[in-house]
């Protein structure tokens, strides 16, 4: 593949400058307690059974403790007193390109920054915070997969991860707007763009408008049965992804984050709306205001909060009737475990559909479906992905449920491509889409 030649030609082609480059970036992102962490894991193995590569792939590499202790033996070789005196003793290994080549594998081709290893470990260690750290080690270094970064370089140069032009976004709402103006019947249904003042700035997935603009529309819906105030950004500020977080490169992070805090400002909104994507909520919500070292002047919620809200106060009201197929629910790594979003997708959807089954586990102790942490941007690691999410197959198959529900599109990707390699034969919807279908006709 030419991905591994070029990422073979990075390596070998790194200076000594390269590595302490690495290195200085490394320790920046190390606090106390991360630095402590390096030093903590009493290799229990708990990690192992939690993950999902390992769970597919019993190998050591995808063990965590495994993982964790590659980016340990750097640390310790370069920042610790004993590990420069007696490395042989305490484990301490150098970053030369033997090393960055085993992180690139590891942290990038082994992990999807999923945290259900931390959620497991018996002392508590924050892995991902461990793994962030190196992945911004090895960007430093140029080390980043190629078709992660071009993801990355999308958002930077075109304001949206998938290079869609101004016009392509607005020919695209249009048409929707169409579209939804014969579903409800009603030519004052509207996908509102640049709309100053709007109570709510409504962001999306270019996989939204690019792939499935039928998510787009029953999010759309939702709105207008709701009766809500709301717009979305013609220009930078639509797009809610943010691959920053994988590729680890909190300035990259930051400027696009500030797409969606300038399109507020320019807009006069109150309320940042995330729609359905577990890593756009996560930058957003958490990881947003640390990048931009200040705290936002808006509120941000995810678009399940506010359906939820919609349900509860009366504002929609639902059919269950409407959704009769059995339906489960994924839980996206972001979303839940990361990002405390666990219980409003399910209120709504115990009101949206006649048959709601559980996965097991669920919430925070979900199963990663393989897709997270960039992994779906990573061409080379596609077989490492679809074995991973066997688990998560697995999941699926023993709810004996015949709908999906994911309120992620990263997720859903990957769930589509494990419906076909796994030969679930389920069908995979968002939260939106299962509410719009039980809409209630407004009187």
């Amino acid at each position: 593949m030419p991905e591994l030649d070029e990422l073979e030609s990075r390596l070998e082609s790194l200076t000594a400058a390269d590595f302490q480059r690495g290195l200085d970036v490394f320790r920046g992102k190390l606090k106390e307690a991360e630095a402590s962490y390096l030093n903590s894991c009493v290799h229990c193995g708990l990690c192992a059974s939690s993950c999902h590569y390992y769970r597919m792939d019993s190998i050591l590499e995808n063990i965590p403790a495994h993982k964790l202790e590659l980016i340990a033996s750097v640390f310790k070789r370069s920042f610790t007193t004993m590990g420069r005196l007696a490395p042989g003793l305490v484990g301490a290994k150098p970053l030369d390109k033997e090393m960055a080549r085993a992180w690139v594998d590891s942290i990038f081709g082994r992990c999807s920054l999923c945290g259900r290893c931390s959620v497991n470990c018996t002392i508590g260690i924050a892995l991902p915070r461990i793994f962030r750290a190196a992945r911004a080690a090895l960007g430093a270094m140029g080390l980043v997969p190629s078709d992660l970064q071009a993801t990355v370089d999308n958002s930077l140069k075109f304001g949206n991860n998938m290079a869609m032009t101004r016009q392509d976004w607005v020919e695209t709402v249009e048409w929707i707007e169409e579209e939804l103006q014969m579903e409800t019947g009603d030519p004052e249904a509207k996908l509102p763009l640049d709309k100053q003042g709007a109570k709510i700035l409504f962001t999306v997935n270019p996989r939204e408008p690019k792939f499935f603009p039928l998510s787009l529309q029953a999010s759309a819906k939702v709105f207008w049965a709701a009766k809500e105030d709301w717009t979305m950004a013609s220009d930078p500020g639509w797009d809610l992804t943010n691959y920053g977080l994988f590729n680890c490169n909190d300035e990259q992070a930051g400027c696009i984050t500030s797409n969606l805090v300038e399109a507020m400002a320019r807009l006069g909104c109150q309320t940042l709306v995330i729609g359905e994507c577990g890593h756009g909520y996560g930058a957003a919500r958490w990881e947003g205001p640390e990048w931009l070292q200040k705290s936002y002047p808006f509120e941000v919620k995810s678009i399940l909060e506010l359906m939820d809200e919609y349900v509860r106060d009366g504002r929609i009201k639902l059919d269950p009737s409407k959704n009769p197929v059995p339906v489960t629910l994924h839980d996206p790594c972001n979303l839940v475990r990361h990002g405390g979003i666990c219980e409003a997708q399910r209120r709504v959807l115990r009101q949206a559909t006649m048959t709601f089954t559980e996965m097991t586990p669920n919430r925070e102790h979900n199963f990663c479906c393989g897709g997270g942490g960039g992994q779906l941007a990573m061409a080379r690691y596609k077989n490492r992905r679809i074995q991973s999410g066997g688990m998560k197959a697995k999941q699926i198959s023993d709810s004996g449920a015949r709908i999906v529900v994911a309120p992620c599109h990263n997720c859903i990707d990957q769930l589509m491509e494990l419906n076909k390699e796994y030969k679930l034969n389920v069908q995979i919807k968002t939260v939106a889409e299962m509410v719009a279908e039980a809409l209630v006709p407004n009187t």
